[in-house]
């Protein structure tokens, strides 16, 4: 007998959900402060007050299947006369709004926790409370209504009956797919070397509920190699789902293709790409909101029906979401969003674990047994730190104010006061001296305290009123960024600071997240297990202070399955990239530039530190080099723009073509151009971010808490953006291409100790005669008998 389980809270929004679709986050409890809330009104309640119960049912029906419905109660009230169950919900709306009709869900999930109460401790009637904790007013609100077992029963045993077919569905399917994964192969004829060793890793973390932070080169199968272990798992019930994290589009094509090649081979599996709001909205001009929006209007009147008929598809991609959303007439990304509840398997963005402002409560506010594949974990830094900050600009709001002047003097009084705190912000910087711009260890107290008035004042305008004021839309959007602010502040602490920078005509103000370990640890541990993999996790102890690594934590750090011979890697050791070298440095480049190139005809790559250098370069190697073909990378280029410039590098080249591209750019990782698409790269420079006042905030907090200060906000970051250059070359085990880097720095010990353990041989040039030499010799072109000007340095030095 099969049992299938489904949380309080699941069974009765699936069944009883109805009426139109209201943007996410207005008049919703915030989370942190939420379970602070949860917290104080127990603690509150007195010594009667039980909090936290779980309870259960399992009800059989005839089919020889069990249904367990779970939940945890807020609180059990134990009075003289019987058990009171308490169903705590918060919210920022004004509790004078809310009544005891307000939401009917509320009521539903206390008398499904009063039946199995009443029937775990034989009780004939049960007292059900609603209460509703304010959180800006701490004021709470309760209803409360009583139940004889016989009304609790029949209600119960509607939802169940109800949710039967939908669960024995699902029953079915999680059988299927289980076989499927136990009679699964590896989709090969054989590991690649290192990728078994990963395999392994990866299920021994599931299985120990661990974190793994694994180094693997290009070329290992990193993907499959997490995929395959991780759906083991799940057929052997160490995880419920799996989340597939990345940082670009062409990572999550990479995983829906291995998940492919595994269907194609017999394996089941229900999986889910989620795509940006933005890219699927059918009407990007409208609100959100239901009057405006067909598609939210009797969203969840729909919605069942619609999650019922695409459960018959296997992979719900993009186009499939789209095509029953728009079937059904639904808001496409909420249902995507509601079908991740389903899928297997999803793959989507760093930001719907991680992000505060967008993850999915759904899964994560409750906990679950899921497992994290987080893809290109060295982008996650950089990400994290951007996830974790906020900001704000004041010209906005002084303009939303003059809007709303004329039409509603209660927004404009509150638009108001937070447009008078940034004006005073403005006057502090102002007054501070020479640039304006000022760094506070602290939160701007009286600005988020106006943004939260304001939050307040908004929410309750758009509960009572449904004018189309011309300004509605900007409301909201502004109303979601101090939504942002506000709670980005109950979040600051010793690693967050403050940044003002005034220009003539504004203000922004900036909750910067310095390190963002602290946070990442907590989001991590929303799953069961995490895996963190990269080809450039290194030094690997850097990415696990930053990435809310632990002592405990796993480490596996594999070498390249590639023969070293196969790649030719120079480093040119007597031009300095430094920035206020770089003029002098034009025409150098430029020469290393065309001896590498025209040394054997192909295509290649070459990565600057800015636009402004790609530039100067440019024009000194177009002087000299009519015969090559060169297109540049230019900034915000189009999804269309960058496949047409990648699709230049052709297989079988008829001439030479180089593109010059940013380090650390979109063409700087993730692309994937094999055998003679592309036969060499140039790296000019050490990629150090580029000096500015938040990189150096960055440096002085970690100098102050590691005395690394330097390492951890240029060095390391800027080495991990060379390195995933380096590694655009040799992509398969046939690949053959020339590496050179260029920069002074690259000689220098603090360099040298960084370099990957497969850099095993690295040639040291003086100049662009040791550079033809070299790279005449690896081509097998050499028709001289000159000597090269260059040393042979082994990496193990």
């Amino acid at each position: 007998m099969t049992t299938i389980k489904v949380s309080v809270r699941n069974l009765v929004e699936f069944v009883l959900r109805h009426g139109d679709l209201q943007p996410s986050s207005i008049g919703a409890s915030r989370a942190l402060e939420g379970i602070k809330a949860h917290q104080y009104v127990q603690k509150m309640s007195g010594a009667d007050y039980v909090p936290e119960v779980t309870l259960s049912y399992v009800y059989p029906n005839q089919e020889a299947q069990r249904l367990e419905i779970k939940g945890r109660a807020d609180g059990i009230i134990t009075k003289e006369f019987g058990a009171c169950i308490d169903e705590i919900k918060t919210t920022s709306l004004d509790l004078s709004l809310i009544d005891e009709s307000f939401n009917d869900l509320h009521w539903a999930q206390a008398q499904c926790y009063a039946f199995m109460y009443a029937v775990q401790e034989g009780l004939a009637t049960v007292e059900t409370q609603l209460t509703y904790f304010q959180l800006d007013t701490a004021q709470t609100k309760k209803f409360t209504r009583s139940f004889c077992l016989a009304e609790l029963s029949e209600f119960f045993f509607s939802l169940v009956d109800r949710y039967l077919t939908w669960a024995s569905q699902l029953q079915e399917w999680a059988v299927q797919r289980d076989v499927s994964i136990c009679t699964m192969k590896f989709p090969f004829t054989s590991y690649r070397p290192g990728q078994r060793e990963l395999v392994v890793a990866v299920y021994q973390t599931i299985k120990q509920n661990q974190k793994l932070f694994a180094q693997a080169p290009t070329g290992i199968g990193k993907t499959m190699g997490t995929l395959f272990p991780a759906l083991k798992g799940m057929a052997e019930g160490l995880t419920e789902q799996i989340f597939y994290l990345t940082a670009k589009t062409i990572t999550r094509t990479v995983a829906e293709k291995a998940l492919t090649d595994l269907q194609t081979q017999g394996l089941a599996i229900k999986r889910l790409t989620l795509t940006a709001k933005r890219k699927l909205c059918f009407l990007p001009e409208a609100t959100c909101l239901p009057e405006d929006c067909p598609f939210a209007q009797g969203y969840y009147d729909r919605l069942r029906t619609a999650v019922e008929d695409v459960f018959g598809e296997e992979a719900w991609t993009r186009q499939v979401i789209e095509e029953y959303a728009r079937k059904h007439t639904i808001c496409p990304f909420e249902f995507s969003l509601e079908m991740a509840n389903w899928a297997d398997v999803v793959i989507c963005d760093y930001n719907y674990v991680f992000d505060p402002r967008v993850y999915l409560r759904r899964f994560f506010l409750e906990g679950g047994e899921y497992t994290f594949l987080v893809d290109e974990a060295h982008n996650l830094v950089e990400r994290a730190r951007e996830m974790f900050s906020a900001e704000l600009g004041k010209d906005s709001w002084l303009q939303l104010k003059r809007f709303t002047k004329e039409d509603d003097p209660r927004l404009t009084k509150c638009l108001t006061k937070v447009n008078s705190a940034l004006v005073k912000e403005k006057k502090l910087c102002i007054e501070g001296g020479e640039n304006g711009k000022r760094v506070e260890k602290k939160p701007p107290f009286k600005l988020i305290q106006a943004l939260k008035h304001f939050v307040k004042e908004v929410e309750y305008f758009l509960k009572t009123n449904d004018k189309p004021f011309a300004w509605r839309e900007q409301l909201v959007e502004h109303y979601f960024q101090a939504l942002t602010f506000t709670r980005t502040a109950d979040s600051y602490d010793e690693r967050y600071v403050t940044f003002f920078q005034p220009t003539r005509d504004d203000l922004q103000v900036k909750l910067f997240c310095l390190d963002p370990s602290v946070r990442l640890k907590e989001a991590l541990g929303r799953g069961r297990s995490v895996i963190l993999f990269s080809a450039t996790l290194s030094p690997m102890e850097y990415f696990m202070n930053v990435l809310g690594g632990e002592d405990t934590s796993y480490k596996l750090k594999l070498t390249s399955p590639f023969p070293a011979e196969n790649l030719c890697l120079l480093i040119h050791d007597r031009i300095s990239t430094k920035f206020r070298q770089r003029g002098l440095s034009y025409d150098l480049v430029a020469e290393a530039i065309s001896v590498t190139v025209l040394q054997n005809e192909g295509n290649y790559l070459v990565y600057f530190p800015s636009y402004d250098y790609l530039h100067e370069v440019y024009l000194k190697f177009r002087e000299q080099n009519q015969q090559v073909s060169v297109i540049c990378q230019t900034p915000g280029m189009a999804e269309e723009e960058r496949e047409g410039f990648l699709g230049n590098f052709a297989t079988n080249p008829g001439r030479t073509l180089i593109g010059f591209a940013l380090m650390g750019g979109i063409f700087g990782e993730g692309i994937d151009l094999i055998g003679d698409r592309l036969s060499g790269a140039i790296i000019v420079g050490v990629g150090l971010p580029q000096i500015g006042m938040e990189r150096e905030i960055i440096r002085s907090y970690y100098e102050a808490s590691n005395r690394q200060g330097f390492e951890f906000a240029y060095m390391y970051p800027g080495l991990n953006k060379v390195l995933q250059a380096v590694g655009r070359v040799i992509r398969t085990e046939n690949d053959r291409g020339v590496v050179l880097l260029i920069d002074e720095r690259f000689a220098q010990s603090s360099y040298k100790k960084l370099f990957p353990e497969e850099w095993i041989k690295v040639h040291y040039v003086k100049n662009a005669e040791g550079i033809r030499v070299a790279v005449a010799d690896f081509w097998g072109k050499r028709r001289d008998g000159s000597r090269a000007s260059l040393v042979a340095t082994s990496n193990s030095e």
